[in-house]
């Protein structure tokens, strides 16, 4: 049973889809963190990205308020960098509060496919 009260989590297999096919922004690509903290603080996130062939990018600094959800689109992280498209990724979030981070692709490569995966991301 995963520990849902964690303050670091880890999500192994990203890589966010491209090209993307069909209308704009609904038919786009992606990669997506949905983070839900329960508790009655506002959580500050840290967020560091991992490739299999540079140094690790980060930390993309995120905020949940108290007792609120967030979702954050990996594909519209910009600062420190962008975060690159059509490249495996790894990443591990930090917080200074217990959250729970759920992972979510959109993939819309094939011309009207929408495939959705999701799963809980690791706590570390």
């Amino acid at each position: 049973m995963p520990d849902l009260g964690a303050r670091t989590w880890v999500v192994p297999g990203g890589h966010i889809p491209f090209p993307s096919t069909g209308p704009e922004p609904e038919f786009t690509g992606f990669d997506q963190l949905c983070v839900l903290n329960a508790t009655d603080s506002e959580a500050e996130l840290e967020l560091t990205v991992y490739y299999e062939d540079t140094e690790p990018v980060g930390p993309y600094r995120l905020r949940v308020g108290a007792r609120r959800v967030r979702h954050v689109r990996v594909n519209d992280l910009i600062d420190p960098e962008a975060v690159r498209l059509d490249r495996p990724y790894g990443c591990v979030l930090r917080s200074g509060v217990p959250v729970v981070v759920q992972f979510l692709r959109q993939d819309t490569r094939l011309p009207g496919v929408v495939a959705l995966a999701t799963n809980l991301a690791y706590p570390a």
